[in-house]
């Protein structure tokens, strides 16, 4: 646990936490979930020995509400100063911190770490993503498998199709990253991803692979880099350096935090790994400040999972 956390009040103290969540969520003031009213004089805290702490009242729609209605976090008995710590620890953590490790850091029980941790990859996900590539720049793509690499294992196969393709895209200009988990690396999905996330007028810079050759010819210029002739600068000085690095993170932090990962929850942990990329310390975002936007971004998202055997465990995964 690092200096910050433990320095913190807000991970400790349960006041302090809810009033830490509210001033990033309602830096203008709360914001009713129900009726989306803004309007702070029809907006009043609710006071009484019987009511529960941060309870608010809205005027305009006679609802009532917390700072914790409509996120990944309602309904949840888990104090919010244990919510703030998990999100500052898988955020402060560059390959991942294990529901295991969770549990134990924070005293909860290993089914509740497990669902704590899901739902801050939710709250990590960019829900609303601007194309890459902005003013010409380039956009490094790659595509890599994952899974089903044991040989020893009893359902094993060998072959990329019988893996989980991950496609991931790396705006050199901004330093941002996103990955996207395919059934089967094709053309066709390869360039369905390029279309929707990268701008026309940018450079698109990969390998040699052929998954990227139809598709390229959509942009204004399409660099390769020959790795199969030992080439990882080409002549025009563009590498897919960024991109690789990118996965290496990702491979480093499933086979040695997570060791497994379900093919249905794949895109969370994508989600997760491109998150941290995005706001890592190399482009000048700090632990503290990577805690905050995870806080922000658990609102107007729910995550729900429904037992997947007669013991209501949630399924084998870390």
């Amino acid at each position: 646990m690092s200096k910050a956390a433990i320095q913190n009040a807000a991970y400790t103290n349960e006041d302090k936490a809810r009033e830490a969540l509210e001033a990033v969520r309602w830096p203008d003031g709360p914001v009713c979930p129900h009726c989306g009213n803004l309007d702070q004089e029809k907006i009043a805290k609710a006071t009484g020995k019987a009511v529960r702490p941060g309870l608010y009242y809205c005027a305009a729609c006679n609802g009532q509400f917390t700072v914790t209605v409509g996120t990944v976090m309602e309904r949840s008995k888990i104090p919010i100063s244990k919510w703030l710590l998990a999100m500052h620890l898988m955020g402060a953590s560059k390959k991942g911190m294990s529901a295991h490790q969770m549990h134990r850091m924070l005293g909860v029980t290993y089914k509740s770490a497990w669902f704590m941790c899901h739902r801050i990859r939710e709250a990590m996900r960019d829900g609303k993503p601007t194309p890459m590539g902005s003013n010409g720049g380039a956009v490094q793509a790659d595509e890599t498998y994952y899974g089903n690499t044991s040989k020893r294992a009893k359902g094993y196969k060998k072959g990329h199709s019988n893996k989980s393709g991950v496609v991931a895209l790396v705006d050199q200009s901004t330093g941002k990253a996103r990955a996207f988990a395919v059934k089967g690396a094709t053309t066709e999905m390869v360039g369905k991803i390029l279309y929707e996330n990268v701008r026309r007028k940018a450079t698109l810079v990969t390998d040699e692979s052929r998954l990227y050759g139809f598709p390229g010819q959509q942009y204004a210029e399409h660099q390769k880099v020959w790795h199969a002739a030992n080439e990882y600068v080409n002549k025009d000085g563009y590498t897919t350096n960024h991109v690789e690095n990118f996965f290496g993170i990702f491979k480093k932090g499933m086979v040695g935090v997570y060791h497994f990962c379900g093919e249905q929850h794949l895109q969370r942990y994508l989600d997760e790994f491109s998150f941290r990329y995005s706001n890592r310390s190399g482009l000048g975002v700090s632990d503290g400040e990577r805690a905050a936007l995870i806080a922000k971004g658990i609102g107007g998202k729910r995550l729900t999972y429904p037992p997947t055997n007669g013991n209501n465990e949630p399924s084998a995964i870390h």
